[in-house]
């Protein structure tokens, strides 16, 4: 039981790293509310779903180049953000560990600047996302807005 105890009150006092997973949705509203065209939100969402799987925390391996991926739309450190000790243009003027915040308001603004250098192309997951895909339209019906994990009807 004192063992117990003690964990719980580690747990307690150790700040837990915040780790925010969106799903299609929940994405879709929150870069609506940031400005972000309707008539693009499908395309990011497939893009952050293929990417990181909706995870704002996701760091992934080197790529060939030593190069690393960044966030929920895993920015590239090679031109887009700066990595501790490796040089970078740094194009979004922002530190790759920004966007690793569960606040996208970073990742939102340098994955939009990396399209409109680069294009859609950028994102090697592109090919899965560049055609038919379902419509957002529904994350914005009435019936289906979710807030903080509670079903609202209006």
């Amino acid at each position: 039981m004192k063992a117990f105890l003690v964990l719980v009150a580690l747990a307690v006092a150790t700040p837990a790293q915040a780790r925010r997973t969106f799903d299609r949705c929940s994405l879709a509203r929150e870069m609506d509310r940031m400005g972000v065209p309707r008539s693009q939100l499908d395309k990011w969402t497939c893009i952050a779903q293929r990417e990181s799987d909706y995870r704002t925390w996701v760091k992934g391996p080197p790529n060939s180049d030593g190069s690393v991926d960044y966030g929920i739309f895993q920015i590239n450190d090679r031109y887009w953000c700066k990595a501790h000790g490796r040089q970078s243009p740094n194009v979004c003027g922002v530190s790759c560990d920004a966007l690793l915040s569960d606040d996208i308001t970073e990742s939102v603004r340098c994955a939009r600047k990396v399209l409109s250098h680069q294009t859609w192309s950028a994102w090697a997951t592109w090919e899965f996302c560049n055609g038919w895909l379902p419509s957002i339209d529904e994350c914005f019906q009435s019936n289906h807005l979710i807030f903080d994990g509670i079903k609202s009807y209006f």
